[in-house]
């Protein structure tokens, strides 16, 4: 855990002294999405206005997919793998909406809102219900232990959230919406499912989502209580089979015509091993959508 609370800030600090050095803009756009709207008023204000979520009551969700070695049966599910990799920690960005950073003044904290609690996530919930146009993508995320022979870790909160089709992210760039942000419970099997779009890919970064893991729900009220923050990294080949070809992804075939895995900010130091494990496995087509699983590994 030292070891991955010493790299985040080794990259924090980097990503701040070279953001400094190019001005003020960067310190908000260094990581974040497409756009650069105001995020003032809106940000808290569309948190504060939705009330506080009950903790207590959300039912954890039951996956039907698998991901690594696991095998699933109807809706049980057992896992089977002998190994996992821990993740390493990143940045959680400019955008997290997590009660630790603030745009224009305002901070936002959207895990106390009541409706994150939610597998679907394409459509906004402060507000307004605009739903996020992009590719379907399933995602299916298995928390293990690398600690304990990679046993599946149950009870556990995960909050995913990642930009728009257009690079832009809610709250901030897209500063009158919600969408694409949400929690979910790890089951049995130490999984969660959500149902959500392809991210774009904006300028400087390689198409990528972003992920805290929190002991338990009710502990997961402030990305300062998490236990790991970390990104998922896009698989290339699927990047390169949506941008060109699916609606509303046109900025995206530039952008991710000039980055690569090497020398991204945050992915680029990280090992084979690592990019392979933060690489979702994913199947199916921009018509029919995409089905992806990952395997979380964290020492407890």
């Amino acid at each position: 855990m030292a070891a991955q609370l010493g790299l985040q800030r080794r990259r924090a600090l980097a990503w701040l002294g070279s953001a400094a050095a190019a001005g003020p803009a960067l310190l908000l756009g260094g990581c974040g999405g497409g756009g650069g709207s105001d995020a003032s008023g809106s940000l808290a204000g569309l948190v504060a206005a939705s009330g506080t979520a009950s903790a207590t009551t959300a039912t954890p969700t039951t996956s039907t997919s698998s991901s690594g070695s696991s095998t699933t049966t109807g809706s049980s599910t057992s896992s089977s793998s002998s190994s996992c990799t821990a993740l390493p920690g990143e940045t959680a960005g400019p955008y997290p909406a997590d009660g630790t950073n603030s745009s224009s003044g305002s901070t936002s904290d959207i895990l106390t809102s009541s409706g994150i609690v939610r597998s679907d996530i394409r459509s906004s919930f402060l507000g307004t219900t605009t739903q996020a146009g992009g590719v379907q993508t399933t995602l299916t995320l298995t928390l293990l232990n690398t600690s304990s022979s990679c046993a599946p870790l149950s009870g556990y909160a995960i909050y995913l959230w990642h930009c728009d089709r257009d690079g832009n992210y809610s709250l901030y760039s897209a500063p009158t919406e919600s969408y694409l942000r949400g929690v979910q419970v790890t089951d049995s099997n130490g999984q969660v499912t959500f149902t959500t779009i392809f991210p774009g890919c904006y300028s400087g970064r390689w198409p990528h989502m972003h992920f805290e893991v929190f002991q338990s729900l009710s502990t997961a009220t402030t990305g300062k209580n998490s236990i790991l923050t970390s990104q998922l990294a896009m698989p290339s080949a699927v990047c390169g089979a949506v941008y060109p070809y699916a609606t509303g992804y046109t900025s995206s075939v530039a952008n991710f015509a000039a980055v690569s895995l090497s020398t991204d900010n945050v992915f680029g130091d990280n090992t084979s091993a690592q990019i392979a494990a933060m690489t979702p496995a994913m199947s199916g087509s921009v018509a029919a959508g995409y089905t992806a699983t990952a395997t979380i590994g964290i020492a407890r």
